[in-house]
């Protein structure tokens, strides 16, 4: 083959490990676009020169730091807002949120399997919030599970850590447990399983997001070019750089321009390593 994938051909002993495949993989498809003298967007098959971001807000204090911390990033512009819940987490946090920011925001919750499936009572008081979905609200390996609570709840499920490769997402779709995927490159093992799932889910109809991991501006630039692709029809967990970072190792930083972020179109990843200050912030090194 002469995909970047297939450079994960001479790792296929390697069980496990997707971030670290990912990291090898996805260096290849940028190499392999820098040759082309194509961005990486267009390697992958993208058409978007902007995509709508939303952001994800984790537990806080108090409520009230919560609603603060959410109500700065609706100010900011981001189109949409994602709110960790857990068991005793849940309700009172999602009816504070969407009555601070009424009905027209969209929300949306993410339980990181914290549920079971003996709460599917509780979840199914989460229907009365009209969330755009809620995000993996039971353990990864349960599908089957989702697939009952999902035949329960009008509020569509979304699945983040349930789907690793294409194949775990055909199994769902087969159960019926999900309506909505959550697409993570890192987690997926690399940009090649990531596009196989998203192409996936545009041949069944099914919505699909690029999810983020806190990464920074590298990581940030491989995420916009795969949300680039037509399949991904809700905002991103793909927050600007300022978010986490007082100043990124890329050059130019990702800035919020009207809710969204611009995919870069420069060749690559279509964003330069700032080497030098990479080069300042090293704590510690290794060379094999």
């Amino acid at each position: 083959s002469t995909t970047p994938s297939a450079i994960l051909d001479r790792f296929a002993w390697i069980r496990g490990h997707p971030m670290a495949t990912a990291a090898v993989e996805m260096a290849a498809w940028d190499l392999a676009a820098r040759a082309r003298g194509v961005s990486l967007a267009e390697a992958l098959g993208g058409r978007a020169e902007w995509v709508p971001v939303g952001v994800s807000v984790g537990f806080r204090s108090s409520l009230e730091e919560l609603l603060r911390t959410v109500e700065g990033h609706v100010s900011r512009g981001y189109r949409r807002v994602k709110v960790k819940i857990g068991p005793g987490r849940d309700v009172e946090i999602l009816d504070a949120v969407r009555s601070r920011l009424g009905p027209e925001v969209d929300l949306l919750a993410d339980a990181n399997g914290a549920y079971g499936l003996e709460d599917a009572s509780l979840l199914k008081e989460l229907d009365a919030f009209g969330l755009v979905m809620l995000e993996q609200p039971l353990p990864a390996a349960d599908l089957l599970g989702h697939a009952r609570l999902q035949e329960t709840l009008d509020t569509p499920l979304c699945l983040d850590e349930s789907l690793t490769c294409v194949a775990d997402l055909e199994v769902a779709l087969e159960l019926g447990a999900c309506r909505i995927v959550n697409i993570k490159p890192g987690r997926m093992g690399g940009l090649g399983e990531a596009v196989r799932t998203h192409d996936l889910c545009l041949d069944r109809g099914v919505a699909a997001w690029c999810g983020g991991m806190l990464e920074s501006g590298v990581g940030r630039a491989h995420n916009l070019a795969l949300a680039s692709l037509p399949g991904f029809t809700l905002p991103g967990d793909l927050s600007e750089s300022a978010r986490y970072w007082e100043r990124d190792l890329v050059d130019p930083p990702f800035v919020l321009e009207d809710g969204g972020l611009r995919v870069p179109t420069a060749t690559g990843i279509g964003v330069e390593l700032d080497e030098a200050f990479v080069r300042e912030v090293t704590v510690r090194s290794a060379s094999f």
